[in-house]
């Protein structure tokens, strides 16, 4: 199971409304300076994805809460968007290639294989989608903020 802490924006009958934050693999060690992936994570708009999950408790605004996917459907869902395109691009490359044996007619090929790879896979996403076996759950419900509060002791009654 694959785990993220997100945040609650709001809850109206049975539907959390989430926002989870993407945190950087990098950015903890001495070279993030220097590093490639630290310069293209900093180039990058601030990744903030919001999702809706079902909750039967009733949650709060700011209240957070865990959220995690099976592994399984994870890796399905990157096999489908990565995959699909890339085969489309290199088989219709190669069958444009063998028919009329010229550069152009491959990239030609090439290029609507790659189309039609990332519209099969957005056709099958769709499809799939709304499965419960690749939507996000609840695991952990944090306490709400409200429930935390600050007593100050006066140091003149000690």
């Amino acid at each position: 199971m694959i785990k993220e802490w997100a945040t609650v924006i709001s809850w109206q009958q049975g539907v959390a409304q989430l926002r989870c934050e993407q945190r950087s693999g990098c950015g903890s060690c001495h070279s993030s300076g220097s590093c490639g992936t630290s310069i293209l994570n900093k180039m990058g708009s601030d990744s903030e994805h919001q999702l809706k999950v079902e909750s039967r408790h009733p949650l709060v605004p700011g209240q957070r809460v865990e959220v995690g996917i099976t592994e399984g459907s994870l890796i399905r869902s990157a096999l489908l968007v990565y995959m699909l395109p890339l085969a489309g691009l290199i088989g219709c490359a190669a069958i444009m290639q063998a028919w009329f044996n010229t550069d152009l007619a491959a990239a030609c090929g090439g290029l609507l294989g790659a189309l039609g790879g990332f519209m099969l896979a957005r056709f099958i996403a769709r499809r799939i989608g709304n499965d419960r076996e690749y939507q996000p759950v609840i695991l952990q419900i944090a306490l709400p903020p409200s429930s935390f509060y600050l007593r100050q002791d006066n140091p003149s009654e000690r």
